[in-house]
């Protein structure tokens, strides 16, 4: 608070010290070196294209952050083409041997036959078919209560002969009802094993069942046998189940479709209803028929149609069953030095590897498909060594995710086979090796992730859009696997991957910056040249700062949840404010010391990096509200301070270059729709550049901001100033070589360049948040800083404002000098001519003229300066008619009356209708002197002598307190008698007019004026003498009559005089008393008790007569007696005066 309030006060000093803006010039600084020590004299300014340069880089510096969000913008629209992702830096390029061999196996011909001579060699390996029993969907209604309670049976059919076998293909297998038509069928006289034929659940009341039941079948020749399924209605309490289990054997049976309906009939028969009776018989909804060498390798995951026993059959709706055939015993002589699972993968690896090679095209977007030989390769191998999917899922994971490790594949099939583990994990299946080959898979592919992370500026740059959409997939992966199930189980230790990332983040973040110090080097060269390569420091910074905020944080946040804005902002804020918070240290410390002075390039870098590092910080208002606080950058501004203020002098001495140049090059010629020139132009948009400058600046520091704000206003007054003082020297310069008019036209333009300039400077109380700054230095210092910065600032504006104007009436005087001469010969044409020509003929030639020049005004000047001119013209035209009226007293009454004529005929003139000037303020000061003048010309000598005591009546009135004394006395009037009673009572305080110091005073007193009292006579006192104070108690008689006193100039006057023995006595005061406050009736002094009233108190005035213009004009009256007898009598008295 201290520390702000004496700041305040030594601004205000410094503008109180400030007399006016002419005297506030400045020297400005030498370009020859950054940082240079000279002579206190000022070097001489330098007008040339060194400032429209200087200005055109301030708004190159200005524009930057536009500029980099339309680079941005332009990045992102690049990145949008084909161009491919560069590199990830553990690419490794294609082995040229690899990539050409034909074969997937590094192996021979003969080699290959060997191998192949053995595994024909070996032992014959067994099949099983794997069914499960899923659901089932839109089955027929059996039961009263419109749903079924199905259930399935499930078998094999043995193999069939030939001949069999094409009798089948004629006819369509199924259980069929009728008992005749099962009869034809072949029969089979093998014993069949319970086993054979598996139950599912019976599902009550649905029609879209659903059982997920698994069931194995052994297989006896996988290409002539078949899987039967039936879907029966249960129609009582008897597990069907629960009788195949208990059958050991059945042997008799005519066809499978007689022998699983057999079975259900054995169930019923042990129940309790009755062998023979039918009807607790299930109803048939369906079955399906399905060859097991029609399953392919990879088998069946699929909905089967239910079909009919015969043609009559009504069924409906369809079974879902995923079928798989696979070998249960098999030679594994040749393998068994690896696991089932390790020979997948090696396999699966040595494909994937020969597959990618053969790739042309983007290899990096590869989505891990083989070619059809190879995945009949795989798929027999993981048939015939029963892998779960759960296992080849695993396996597929394990080989890409390694593959990707050395040659790029597209993240979206790694995301793909992560869904594949999550949707099949089964934790108690995954044990010892298997899963810790899961948990390094996981662990190596996201230490790989990590590490692209800490590199992604230069892996995922933003100009290559698919480089982008990798990146989101990785990130996508990334997220997808820390919530998996399977990397919870196998890497427990590992459950806050977002930490990781972060770290991740943090030293790319911090490595990036530092690649970024030793490829531009701001610790090396000049002071000058560390500044601008730390400019191009953060300029780098903000764009990355900005790709961040635009693509790269949207990408972190919706994949892993982590505000990577946040992190890397954070991260380059804090390096970027140490390593200028140190250049700007030794900045300063060379500023502070003697006579150092700021060049301009210097400035021109300094002011540029702290708009860098603005832009920098106002990236902060997208941080989160916890991550805002104690950053940094937070209070860099400190660090400019001495700079700043040196920074402005330069742009202050820089703009009065540029206004030199343009008053210079100005010629006087309008701009298009408008009535001032390219300079005012010129000016006003310095200004605005100025002014944008500061606002750029957005100074956070209430005393800093009114420091600067206040050198702000008076640069832009002193250069206002100076430019209104240049221009009028110039159209002085130009009336010589100019006739009346086109100077007259160049005259309007230069006063409205003026006023262009000064609406312009109006605005600065907005323009540089006068407001804002006087709310902060109340917050700060209260209401008296509150009061003290708004006297500082306007008092600069106004007096800026006095000068302008002051600038434009010299011009205007300029304007009316040359007009002179015109005006002059026109109003004595109006005062020499004779009575004889009429009025509108005198005054014709004077308002053509005026006429004349009104449209040249009118046509070039603005409102605001048509205005002034005018005002200008009437007050030079109205002292121009009351010098010849003064000059031609006590001539006819027509001189006066012409003028008068005159002066109405340009009131109206000027006012133009109420488009020029108002009439109120054209009828004040030298009208309303002009207007008396005419007025008291044309009265009779007793009018004007009747003025004459009106006017002193008026003043008596207002005098209070005078250093002449005052007289007390008492007046009563008799209206019988119609006489008028004086008592004079006593003086005081009369002034000293002998040599003694004293006076010796007596009162003359009368009634005035005398032409109205002919007939009444002067009265005196006795003679009091030495005293100051006199007291003469004496009575005088008046004879008013009422014709008399009702006039409002009728008066009593009280004229003190000093007696002299030896000289004419001296006048020592008068006073006067209107004899309508004695006289009136009603009055207390003309009432029967007027002898009982209060005596008044009048003070007495000495002023001078000839000072009063009826005085003046009496005097020119030399033909008339009462007007010389009047002037005479007040002669007297003034030069008594003057002997005193």
């Amino acid at each position: 608070m201290t520390t702000l309030l004496d700041l305040k006060s030594s601004v205000l000093r410094q503008v109180q010290r400030s007399q006016s803006l002419r005297s506030r010039r400045e020297a400005p600084p030498t370009a020859s070196s950054p940082l240079t020590h000279c002579p206190p004299e000022p070097l001489p300014r330098r007008i040339s294209g060194e400032s429209a340069e200087f200005f055109e880089r301030m708004n190159a510096i200005l524009q930057k952050q536009e500029n980099m969000m339309r680079a941005a913008q332009a990045e992102c629209q690049r990145g949008s083409c084909t161009m491919p992702p560069p590199q990830e830096h553990v690419d490794q390029a294609f082995i040229s041997e690899r990539v050409s061999r034909t074969e997937v196996f590094d192996m021979g011909d003969e080699e290959h036959e060997i191998i192949l001579q053995k595994v024909q060699e070996s032992k014959r390996a067994s099949f099983s078919l794997r069914v499960s029993v899923m659901k089932a969907k839109n089955l027929m209604a059996k039961d009263a209560n419109g749903y079924s309670d199905p259930y399935c049976m499930l078998g094999i059919l043995v193999g069939q002969s030939p001949r069999e076998t094409e009798e089948k293909k004629e006819r369509k297998f199924s259980f069929r009802k009728r008992r005749e038509k099962l009869e034809k069928r072949s029969s089979t006289k093998e014993v069949l094993p319970a086993r054979c034929i598996q139950v599912t659940e019976v599902k009550p009341e649905t029609l879209n069942p659903v059982w997920d039941e698994h069931f194995v079948f052994e297989i006896d020749d996988v290409h002539n046998d078949l899987l039967h399924l039936d879907i029966w209605d249960h129609d009582d309490d008897v597990s069907v189940a629960e009788a195949c289990k208990k059958l050991n054997e059945v042997s008799g049976l005519r066809g499978m479709g007689r022998y699983f309906k057999q079975i259900a009939k054995s169930v019923r028969s042990n129940g309790s209803a009755s062998s023979g009776s039918e009807e607790n018989v299930d109803d048939f909804l369906g079955c399906i028929n399905i060859p097991l060498n029609e399953i392919p390798v990879a088998g069946y995951d699929t909905w089967f149609k239910l079909e009919p026993r015969s043609s009559t059959s009504k069924v409906q709706g369809e079974c879902h069953l995923i079928l798989k055939v696979f070998t249960s015993q098999r030679n594994t002589t040749l393998s068994k030095r690896d696991t089932n699972v390790s020979i997948h993968k090696k396999l699966l690896s040595q494909i994937v590897e020969y597959e990618h090679a053969q790739v042309k095209r983007e290899p990096y977007n590869w989505n891990g498909q083989v070619s059809p030989p190879a995945w009949t390769i795989l798929t027999h191998h993981a048939v015939q060594t029963d892998l779960s999917p759960q296992q080849q899922a695993i396996v597929r994971w394990q080989c890409y995710s390694n593959h990707h490790r050395n040659q790029r594949l597209c993240y979206s099939l790694l995301l793909r086979l992560l869904r594949t583990i999550d949707a099949e994990w089964d934790p108690p299946t995954v044990r010892g090796d298997l899963e810790r080959q899961l948990s390094d898979s996981f662990r190596l592919y996201t230490e790989h992730c990590l590490c692209l992370m800490k590199n992604m500026r230069q892996v995922f740059p933003c100009t290559s859009a698919a480089a982008i959409t990798r990146y989101e997939l990785m990130l996508r992966g990334i997220g997808y696997m820390q919530n998996m199930r399977a990397f919870k189980t196998v890497c427990p230790l590992r459950n806050e991957l977002h930490l990781d990332i972060t770290t991740a983040v943090k030293k790319g973040t911090s490595e990036w910056y530092e690649s970024l110090i030793a490829q531009y080097k701001p610790e090396e060269g000049s002071l000058e040249e560390q500044l601008k390569k730390m400019v191009q420091v953060i300029d780098a910074v903000c764009a990355d700062v900005q790709r961040g905020q635009y693509i790269y944080n949207k990408l972190f946040y919706s994949a892993v949840k982590v505000d990577y804005f946040s992190i890397s902002y954070r991260q380059l804020e804090k390096q970027v404010a140490d390593d200028v918070n140190v250049a700007m240290e030794r900045v300063c410390g060379t500023l502070e010391q003697e006579s150092s002075r700021l060049t301009q390039t210097m400035g021109e870098t300094i002011f540029e990096l702290f708009m860098s590092l603005k832009i920098l910080k106002g990236f902060r208002e997208f941080l989160p509200l916890k991550d805002a606080k104690m950053l940094a950058l937070t209070g860099f501004h400190n660090w400019f301070k001495s700079s700043i203020h040196k920074f402005l002098q330069i742009v202050h001495d820089r703009s009065c270059d540029r206004i030199c140049k343009a008053v210079e090059t100005d010629q006087l010629q309008p701009v298009q729709h408008a009535k001032h020139s390219c300079s005012a132009v010129e000016v006003t948009a310095c200004f605005s550049q100025v002014r944008e400058i500061w606002l750029q600046l957005s100074w956070p520091d209430s005393a800093g901001a009114f420091i600067f704000v206040t050198r702000l206003t008076d640069n832009f007054c002193n250069e206002a100033v100076c430019y209104s003082e240049m221009m009028t020297r110039k159209i002085e310069r130009n009336q010589l070589a100019q006739d009346h008019k086109n100077f007259t036209v160049q005259l309007c333009i230069g006063l409205n360049n003026m006023e262009h300039v000064r609406v312009f400077l109006a605005h600065l109380p907005r323009d540089l948040d006068w407001p804002g700054v006087e709310r902060a230095m109340e917050e700060s210092c209260g209401a008296e800083g509150k009061e003290q910065v708004y006297k500082a600032l306007n008092g600069q504006l106004f007096n800026m404002d006095l000068d302008l104007q002051r600038e434009a009436k010299r011009l205007i005087t300029v304007l009316t000098d040359k007009m002179l001469p015109e005006l002059r010969r026109y109003i004595q044409h109006i005062s020499l001519s004779p009575d004889s020509i009429n009025n509108d003929d005198a005054v014709s030639p004077l308002m053509k003229y005026l006429q004349d020049t009104m449209v040249i005004l009118t046509a070039n000047l603005v409102k605001e300066n048509f205005t002034r001119v005018l005002q200008s013209m009437w007050e030079l035209l109205l002292r121009m008619i009351l010098d010849a009226v003064t000059e031609n007293r006590g001539v006819q009454v027509e001189f006066y009356n012409r003028f008068q004529y005159t002066v109405e005929t340009l009131l109206q003139f000027f006012h133009v209708k109420g488009d020029g000037l108002a009439l109120e303020d054209m009828k004040s000061g030298d009208y309303k002197v002009l207007d008396e003048e005419l007025r008291l010309n044309k009265c009779s000598s007793f009018d004007l002598i009747e003025q004459y005591y009106l006017e002193k009546i008026s003043l008596q009135k207002t005098l209070k307190h005078t250093p002449y004394g005052r007289i007390s006395v008492k007046c009563y009037y008799e209206p019988p008698e119609q006489r008028l009673t004086v008592e004079i009572l006593h003086a005081a305080d009369i002034i000293a007019l002998d040599a003694n110091g004293l006076s010796d005073p007596f009162v003359i007193v009368e009634l005035c004026p005398h032409h109205l009292f002919p007939a009444a006579k002067s009265q005196r006192t006795q003679v009091k003498l030495k005293t100051l104070h006199p007291v003469f108690d004496e009575l005088f008689y008046f004879h008013v009559s009422p014709e008399q006193y009702r006039h409002r100039y009728a008066c009593l006057t009280f004229t003190v005089m000093d007696y002299d023995w030896l000289s004419t006595n001296d006048f020592a005061g008068e006073a006067v008393a209107p004899l309508s406050d004695f006289c009136w009736p009603g009055r207390p002094n003309a009432s029967a008790a007027g002898k009982n009233v209060q005596p008044i108190i009048l003070h007495l005035s000495r002023s001078k007569p000839s000072e009063k213009p009826i005085m003046r004009m009496l005097d020119a009256r030399m033909g008339d007696r009462e007007a010389q007898e009047f002037v005479r009598r007040l002669k007297e008295i003034e030069k008594s005066m003057e002997e005193d």
